[in-house]
């Protein structure tokens, strides 16, 4: 006859790998699903508030919260989306043409620099401006290149974004309106005291909100202001910098000045005087006082952690899940944090008699 320390192994063992099967299932809808939690995360606020305002009646709550996730989210991204590919594609086809040729630019710079300048670059060989404009050249096509192929298999797995999609929207519906059910269940499975649970949530959540909320919205209107100032001056893809910009914004300590600075630099050294004190006075006052004041604000303040570990955990995100890796990683690296000081708390507890 079985003992019950056997059985109770054997069902551990099972669930184990019944919940990793479970976990293979859903991993080619991994997005959907991410990000179908992280709506519902960010939006139970509005729909508890809207469940006061309509008594109680769940179903009609969560489906208005819905049409208001679609309407300022996920609408607007998806016309911005297409639009982007439709500047990246302008660009490919303008590279390909010699229109637009980085390589040119670059001799520009060089031609107008003074002659100390050019000789300090000789001497760390840095002069030979055949071969760099030929990086940049065949650097600019390829990137472009990337770019029209995502297209393609973005108009080529037009169904497979349509599933997923829907998938994302339904299983948002059942997180919003049966969240608290869900959660509830969560903490009770886990072994751990009430506390230790009420802790690790609280800061799991906490983090999604602020990643989310903050970094998103300081991106995107550094990205905005930045598109905005590069039409401004006729400079060509200005949507497709303005997104590069805000999407290097989501990385702290490293942010748009990548992409407005050294186009300032090429305006001041081609004698766009205006151009480039105008593009340099708007970066540093206006798109970098966005990053200093809002980032702090919406970001650091909530999820406590040092800019360092968002820096690193952010990029090591984004290297092993991609775009997702800008939630996931400052998640990760919160959670790790926090159940590391309770674990030191804990061990540092007075026994209680």
């Amino acid at each position: 006859m079985n003992s019950p320390e056997l059985q109770q192994k054997t069902f551990l063992l099972i669930l184990i790998v019944v919940s990793l099967a479970f976990g293979w299932i859903l991993l080619p809808f991994f997005g959907a699903v991410f990000w179908g939690a992280v709506l519902a995360i960010i939006f139970t606020p509005f729909y508890r508030r809207l469940l006061v305002v309509m008594h109680q009646r769940q179903t009609l709550a969560a489906l208005t919260t819905l049409l208001l996730c679609l309407i300022m989210v996920i609408i607007p991204f998806t016309l911005i989306a297409a639009s982007l590919l439709r500047e990246g594609l302008a660009i490919y086809q303008r590279i390909q043409s010699g229109e637009l040729n980085f390589g040119a630019y670059f001799q520009q710079i060089m031609g107008a620099l003074p002659s100390w300048m050019v000789k300090f670059l000789d001497s760390v060989g840095l002069s030979n401006i055949s071969g760099i404009k030929d990086m940049l050249s065949n650097g600019a096509l390829q990137g472009s290149q990337l770019i029209a192929t995502e297209a393609l298999n973005m108009g080529q797995n037009t169904f497979e974004f349509i599933i997923s999609f829907g998938i994302m929207l339904y299983l948002l519906f059942f997180l919003l309106r049966d969240g608290a059910i869900l959660s509830a269940k969560i903490k009770q499975a886990i072994p751990l005291s009430t506390e230790h649970k009420r802790h690790l949530f609280s800061k799991f959540i906490t983090v999604v909100r602020a990643t989310v909320k903050g970094n998103i919205a300081v991106a995107a209107l550094q990205g905005t202001l930045g598109g905005v100032m590069f039409s401004f001056l006729g400079i060509q893809g200005a949507l497709l910098w303005g997104f590069v910009m805000a999407f290097l914004s989501l990385l702290p300590a490293v942010g748009a000045g990548l992409i407005w600075g050294p186009v300032a630099i090429y305006f001041l050294l081609t004698g766009a005087l205006w151009q480039g004190i105008t593009l340099i006075a708007f970066g540093v006052l206006v798109i970098g006082m966005v990053d200093n004041v809002l980032r702090p604000i919406l970001v650091g303040k909530d999820t406590q952690l040092p800019d360092y570990v968002v820096l690193i955990s952010t990029l090591g995100g984004m290297v092993i899940f991609g775009l997702n890796g800008f939630v996931i990683g400052p998640v990760i690296a919160a959670l790790f944090i926090s159940g590391w000081d309770l674990f030191s708390s804990t061990r540092e507890a007075p026994p209680k008699d």
